[in-house]
């Protein structure tokens, strides 16, 4: 299933996605995509829904997140060996995990704003793997199941902030709009094998992220269960996988960063694609 939530910021309702593209209502059965609703029996219940049967959405509505109620959006950081590579960062030998502003997030579409000051914003496509049940000291081997599916992930980032003002990578990744995530949550029995799965990330037409999940260090078993580990994962929770080469951070012979006017679009295989317009901040 391909699961979504639609309309104005804060004011969302959750929906379906049919095999014509058409959205389908769910605001009569569930209240939101949060929960129970993303349990294992919570799915089950909207995938033997009949999407005939719920009301079509008309025109193209905004998206927004496709979960509600999250508690934590945890990412993880240097997690594909040829970014880190490209970094100049050594790999490392446990996932580096950090937290990102719940207020970062927001949809597959809406503006991403260049914060204040900010001189060096960037780009990061990455895989979101989204919670379905309670995690708390789970194995490897338990983490799937505690797992309701993925989505396309955009880590906007402020590198000046993150590398250079001292403390966590934590200052360069909340600021408002830095995590656009959807369009749609996928259910995990809709791919096949989370590590191997295709991404890319375009400005302004232009290529500049073309990588796989093959390439991943810790896979999402593993990231699942470590976190677990250390922050109690509840439904709805997001986290950022790492991304592959092709940062502005890592261009040569310099890099480039992001500036207000600019078009970024990206995707990953099988879940979709997301279009965001950089806008000046205005304050």
């Amino acid at each position: 299933m391909k699961l979504l939530r639609y309309g104005p910021p804060g004011a969302e309702k959750p929906g379906m996605l049919d095999a014509s593209g058409t959205i389908r209502d769910l605001s009569g059965v569930i209240a939101d995509l949060k929960g129970d609703a993303l349990s294992p029996a919570g799915l089950a219940k909207l995938a033997a829904l009949d999407p005939a049967s719920l009301p079509a959405v008309a025109g193209q509505p905004r998206l927004g997140p496709p979960v509600a109620g999250m508690t934590n959006l945890v990412c993880i950081g240097l997690n594909y060996a040829d970014h880190a590579a490209e970094t100049g960062s050594p790999v490392p030998k446990e996932p580096i995990v950090f937290l990102k502003s719940l207020g970062a997030l927001c949809g597959p579409d809406d503006d991403v704003i260049i914060p204040k000051n900010s001189v060096k914003t960037d780009w990061e496509v990455e895989l979101c793997i989204i919670i379905g049940t309670r995690a708390t000291c789970v194995s490897e081997d338990q983490a799937l199941d505690h797992v309701a599916g993925y989505a396309v992930g955009n880590d906007v980032s402020e590198r000046e902030w993150q590398i250079e003002r001292g403390g966590s990578w934590d200052k360069g990744k909340g600021a408002d709009t830095f995590g656009p995530v959807g369009p749609w949550l996928v259910t995990k029995d809709e791919i096949a094998d989370p590590q191997d799965l295709a991404m890319f990330l375009d400005v302004d037409g232009r290529r500049m992220q073309n990588g796989s999940t093959r390439t991943m260090i810790f896979g999402v078993k593993t990231i699942v269960s470590y976190v677990s580990h250390m922050i109690t994962l509840h439904p709805g929770d997001v986290i950022f996988t790492g991304t592959p080469p092709g940062v502005g951070l890592g261009m040569k012979p310099a890099p480039v960063f992001l500036k207000a006017g600019q078009t970024m679009r990206l995707g990953i295989a099988g879940l979709g694609e997301q279009t965001q317009r950089t806008v000046a901040y205005e304050g």
